[in-house]
């Protein structure tokens, strides 16, 4: 097997880093980089043929080995800049009515909270929210909350599979059943998910999915998924209405050929898809399952490592944990932390919740990482803390 310093040298990130926040944008491996700059030469190489006659059998080949890794028929799934964009294009095509509910949590993704808000203003319905405990004890903390929000108006769920902000592996499960049961759809942003956890759709059975691939896949940026339930495909429609809004092709859904084309795009980053999947499973024997569960593990031992040096508990249980891990800091300053750190050559997602000056702190676990990575944070941090 390859050493750390093997695995570390097949990323870009400037060895003077301490990286310690892939989850928030992801970084790309070199290799899946030189892929990238090969389908750009040769999209630049005849634009006209590229597009008109080799853009959609690349694109449906993509299209295959996406919906194979994520467990979804691949005659559901399309490709979205990111996950933002596919809650937003759900959310937006959505027939509200005043007096409808929709609901979310309180740990919803700024930006999807943002767009469900907005939706929800133009249309007259109203948005619930679920409250979440953090510290949280356990997950069914999560279940019975979201459950006690539910009435005979709620149109829709929209709900994180791992939250961005407090890093929390939702169970998500139990709570699609029971409202598939009660003929509610819902939405999963699940943006952090491909590549963190394993995922079979087809038995989640969520009505819509959407998730990065850019994140734990390891794609290059404005790679991303929606995937939809066939029956309700149709009133799905892009941000952008472009031309398969009057395509006479039969041979596709409406679905996919308006999500298909929405104008002239790099699709560059889609097509890295199948040499990111392949490329990320072959690094340890074990391929992506051994991937998954090796990165969990580390992010796992530097929480544990990180709250003995704090002197703090961890706010929830392993159980609840996927790549990410964050921890509750002494209230201050969020900006004078952040700044400290990266003086220090740290990246580490810090940011204010739920409200200033409450601070938390957030680590990504990724192959480049290793444990002395955490042992640094912790020993500067302990450093700048006592100065506070």
């Amino acid at each position: 097997m390859m050493s750390h310093s093997d695995w570390r040298s097949l990323w870009s990130i400037d060895p003077a880093i301490t990286f310690l926040n892939h989850g928030s944008f992801g970084a790309c491996p070199i290799a899946v980089q030189q892929e990238q700059q090969m389908w750009r030469d040769r999209l630049e190489r005849d634009p006209m043929r590229f597009f008109v006659s080799d853009y959609e059998k690349l694109l449906d080949r993509s299209r295959q080995t996406m919906a194979a890794f994520v467990g979804a028929d691949a005659a559901d799934l399309v490709f979205v800049p990111n996950a933002t964009a596919g809650v937003n294009a759900v959310l937006r095509s959505l027939n509200l009515r005043p007096g409808d509910e929709v609901l979310t949590t309180s740990h919803e993704y700024n930006a999807s909270r943002n767009a469900l808000d907005f939706v929800a203003a133009q249309s007259g319905a109203i948005v619930t929210v679920a409250e979440l405990p953090f510290p949280i004890e356990s997950a069914s903390q999560v279940i019975e909350s979201v459950s006690s929000k539910v009435t005979d108006k709620t149109r829709l769920l929209l709900i994180d599979h791992v939250t961005s902000q407090t890093g929390l592996v939702l169970p998500i499960e139990p709570i699609i059943s029971k409202l598939n049961a009660a003929g509610i759809e819902t939405l999963v942003d699940g943006a952090h998910t491909p590549g963190m956890l394993p995922l079979n759709l087809k038995k989640l059975g969520a009505t819509y999915y959407t998730g990065n691939v850019h994140k734990w896949l390891c794609a290059p940026k404005s790679a991303a998924f929606l995937v939809a339930d066939r029956a309700r495909q149709s009133q799905i429609r892009p941000l952008a209405i472009s031309h398969g809004a009057n395509s006479l092709r039969q041979d596709k859904s409406r679905f996919q050929l308006e999500f298909d084309w929405t104008g002239t795009a790099d699709p560059s980053a889609v097509f890295c898809i199948p040499k990111a999947i392949e490329y990320l499973g072959s690094l340890l024997p074990g391929g992506w399952p051994e991937l998954m569960q090796h990165n969990r593990n580390l992010a796992i031992a530097a929480r544990d490592l990180l709250c003995d040096a704090l002197q703090i508990s961890p706010p929830c249980p392993a159980e609840m944990l996927g790549s990410m891990a964050v921890l509750s800091l002494p209230n201050g300053d969020c900006e004078s932390l952040y700044r400290q750190l990266v003086d220090r050559a740290i990246q580490v997602q810090l940011q204010a919740w739920p409200r200033s000056p409450q601070r938390i702190l957030r680590i990504s676990a990724q192959l480049y990482n290793q444990l002395s990575n955490y042992e640094y944070l912790a020993t500067m941090l302990q450093e700048i803390l006592s100065l506070d």
